[in-house]
């Protein structure tokens, strides 16, 4: 078996890079201090973005999303984990129309109600070749989402 290169891959290669990440809630007032995350590839197919950084309570955290395609499901396919939860967060999803913004699909525990689940979005947006967002959004009951986070991302190399 072997796997071959796509053109979605091509969005995930932007990643690549040393970033200075700054994160809050969407009203600017909840800061988890600065963070860093070094994004790496094995081979271009799957991308490792490794991030380290300050919890609010000043304790240290690391974090490890990993991203690649998967062109029989024709789907970005992921995970998430982080030193500050037990969960494993796993992800299916696609770019959206503009090409610039890549929308994550996934399920895990409900912060708002203890020992129940909840459907989440997260979205990696390109502004430019130096800079991105990352929101993570929770589905509301009429369907909609609310953003509760977005990280600003800054090229440092």
């Amino acid at each position: 078996m072997k796997a071959e290169l796509t053109e979605e891959h091509a969005f995930l290669q932007k990643l690549l890079g040393t970033w200075e990440v700054d994160a809050a809630d969407p009203d600017g007032k909840i800061d988890h201090g600065t963070w860093t995350e070094t994004v790496r590839s094995l081979h271009g197919l799957w991308f490792l973005c490794e991030g380290e950084g300050t919890m609010p309570g000043g304790g240290a955290a690391a974090t490890l999303l990993t991203l690649g395609y998967d062109p029989d499901k024709r789907k970005y396919t992921g995970t998430w984990v982080g030193s500050m939860m037990n969960h494993m967060w796993v992800y299916e999803g696609a770019l959206d129309q503009t090409g610039r913004t890549l929308l994550l699909d996934t399920s895990g525990p409900d912060f708002e109600h203890e020992g129940q689940s909840a459907s989440y979005r997260e979205a990696i947006t390109l502004i430019n070749d130096n800079e991105r967002t990352f929101t993570s959004s929770v589905r509301q009951p009429d369907g909609s989402w609310k953003e509760f986070m977005i990280a600003n991302y800054r090229r440092k190399q």
